[in-house]
Protein backbone atom coordinates (compact mmCIF):
# COMPACT_ATOMS: atom_id res chain seq x y z
CA UNK A 1 0.00 0.00 0.00
CA UNK A 2 1.38 3.62 -1.00
CA UNK A 3 2.09 5.82 2.16
CA UNK A 4 -0.65 8.17 0.47
CA UNK A 5 -3.39 5.47 1.07
CA UNK A 6 -1.75 3.94 4.20
CA UNK A 7 -1.94 7.56 6.02
CA UNK A 8 -5.66 8.38 4.83
CA UNK A 9 -6.50 5.13 6.22
CA UNK A 10 -4.73 5.95 9.32
CA UNK A 11 -6.49 8.93 9.71
CA UNK A 12 -9.63 7.63 9.33
CA UNK A 13 -9.25 5.12 11.95
CA UNK A 14 -7.79 8.09 14.51
CA UNK A 15 -11.51 10.02 13.12
CA UNK A 16 -13.42 7.20 14.31
CA UNK A 17 -11.64 6.08 17.65
CA UNK A 18 -11.56 10.01 18.39
CA UNK A 19 -15.36 10.20 18.22
CA UNK A 20 -15.70 6.50 19.70
CA UNK A 21 -18.12 7.34 22.82
CA UNK A 22 -19.29 3.73 24.34
CA UNK A 23 -22.43 3.69 26.69
CA UNK A 24 -21.17 3.20 30.09
CA UNK A 25 -22.95 1.84 32.92
CA UNK A 26 -21.89 3.54 35.93
CA UNK A 27 -24.13 2.29 38.75
CA UNK A 28 -22.62 -1.01 38.10
CA UNK A 29 -18.68 -0.01 37.83
CA UNK A 30 -19.38 1.44 41.20
CA UNK A 31 -20.93 -1.71 42.80
CA UNK A 32 -18.10 -3.77 41.39
CA UNK A 33 -15.58 -1.16 42.66
CA UNK A 34 -16.88 -0.90 45.60
CA UNK A 35 -17.44 -4.60 46.18
CA UNK A 36 -14.95 -6.75 48.48
CA UNK A 37 -15.24 -10.31 47.93
CA UNK A 38 -14.74 -11.98 51.35
CA UNK A 39 -11.50 -13.24 52.22
CA UNK A 40 -9.58 -11.67 49.80
CA UNK A 41 -8.72 -8.83 52.50
CA UNK A 42 -7.27 -11.99 54.83
CA UNK A 43 -5.34 -13.77 51.60
CA UNK A 44 -3.32 -10.93 50.50
CA UNK A 45 -2.78 -9.51 54.27
CA UNK A 46 -1.29 -13.35 54.91
CA UNK A 47 0.96 -12.98 52.11
CA UNK A 48 1.79 -9.12 52.62
CA UNK A 49 3.15 -10.58 56.33
CA UNK A 50 4.61 -13.74 55.22
CA UNK A 51 6.95 -11.72 52.58
CA UNK A 52 7.57 -8.73 55.17
CA UNK A 53 8.97 -10.72 57.85
CA UNK A 54 10.85 -13.03 55.54
CA UNK A 55 12.19 -9.05 54.39
CA UNK A 56 13.01 -8.39 57.87
CA UNK A 57 15.07 -11.77 58.20
CA UNK A 58 17.46 -10.79 55.05
CA UNK A 59 17.89 -7.39 56.48
CA UNK A 60 19.50 -8.09 59.98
Amino acid sequence: MGRGRQKAKHTKIARELKSYSPSVNYAALERELAHSPEGEDEFIDKWADDYADEYEDEKA
